[in-house]
């Protein structure tokens, strides 16, 4: 049997490179491809993703692979950082990783492997799959701190077919040491965090560059002015840091963002009590069911509505074909318009949708 072309998509992270390795040891040609869906210089003129890209290059030369970058920066600008924008501009809090992964990963990436001779295709995401029949599954990680199905639920079945998910039963730490016991180059290389194409560096400042800030009041739930906001975009749900407000008097806790007029560009924030934030459901559209939709219009399962969240138990009402009506078991805190909430069972991932408002 000829031996099975796989095309990986490589960070410069140990993850895909540990990733790389279990698949080369698992017989198959395995071909590196490094994405840049970003083109920005740091503060020295150097391109960021050179540092990176260096790092796929060491992996695979001791890995014995070859390797190719493709740049996907036009796609990503038309995409994924487009909606990016429009959603802030909403007022909204949108989750581009998740949109990256539909938009790029699974779709121009997947297709350029294909022209690179690849049967499949491989990344270094904390998730299982299994397929069956013609049917492919989203399944958990066999790490639940690291499980990353949370950021795939936005992909259809073809963009699952011919996948595979070489970390899914590994912990973080199983895969440092692999790593390690293999030289390779990212074995201590720390985990980037933060949006994709962001990183760690400030987002408020970021976020300026693309978007004409509009100062504006901040008033408590009671009406009372009590500071300036520099632009409704800038604050999510919930949010303490950054407001620019002292403690009240004598009282404990600290202010926190309760909900945003868009209308009138007033910021609402209350203090100490934070029933506020609270709500019993949320509405949900653009819904993508794993692997199909049910047959059934009411069901439970669990749910996430952010990505660092224990599931909750949820009851779900299907209301249109991609739209849900999703009733919680207990009250949730700062469930956010524009993140995605998203349907689990015992083992695996059901699909997500967008929160389009809370009740």
């Amino acid at each position: 049997m000829p031996q099975k072309t796989v095309v990986i998509g490589m960070s410069g992270g140990v993850d895909s490179s540990v990733a790389a390795l279990l698949l080369k040891k698992q017989g198959y040609r395995v071909v590196g491809l490094f994405m840049r869906n970003w083109e920005e210089t740091d503060g020295n003129g150097a391109c960021t993703a050179e540092e990176d890209f260096e790092d796929v290059k060491r992996v695979c030369a001791l890995l014995d692979i070859p390797y190719y970058s493709v740049n996907f920066a036009k796609e990503y600008m038309e995409r994924v950082f487009s909606y990016f924008l429009a959603e802030y501009r909403a007022g909204r809090t949108p989750n581009p990783d998740v949109l990256c992964n539909r938009e790029i990963k699974f779709g121009p990436f997947k297709e350029y492997a294909k022209d690179l001779g690849a049967d499949l295709i491989a990344t270094g995401h904390y998730c299982g799959i299994s397929h069956e029949n013609g049917v492919h599954r989203l399944l958990k990680a066999a790490d639940k701190n690291k499980d990353q199905t949370y950021f795939l639920n936005q992909l259809s079945q073809e963009q699952l077919s011919g996948v595979l998910f070489p970390l899914a039963g590994l912990q973080k730490d199983e895969v440092r040491r692999i790593a390690e016991e293999n030289g390779l180059a990212t074995a201590k290389k720390k985990d980037s965090t933060g949006i994709c194409f962001i990183g760690e560096r400030n987002f408020r400042k970021f976020l300026q560059e693309y978007l004409p800030a509009q100062p504006g009041k901040i008033l408590s739930l009671e009406g009372e002015e009590v500071g300036e906001h520099i632009g409704l975009m800038y604050y999510t749900l919930g949010q303490r840091r950054g407001l620019g407000l002292g403690g009240k008097k004598g009282e404990d806790g600290r202010w926190f963002v309760a909900k945003k007029d868009l209308i009138n560009n007033i910021l609402y924030v209350s203090h100490g009590d934070e029933s506020p934030l609270f709500s019993n459901g949320c509405l949900v559209s653009g819904f993508n069911f794993i692997p199909c939709p049910p047959k059934e219009n009411e069901f439970s399962c669990r749910a996430k509505f952010r990505y660092r969240q224990e599931e909750q138990a949820v009851r779900v009402l299907r209301t249109g074909a991609d739209t849900l009506k999703i009733l919680f078991a207990e009250p949730q805190r700062a469930v956010t318009e524009g993140q995605y909430a998203v349907l689990y069972d015992e083992k695996q991932c059901l699909g997500g949708g967008v929160i389009e408002g809370t009740f």
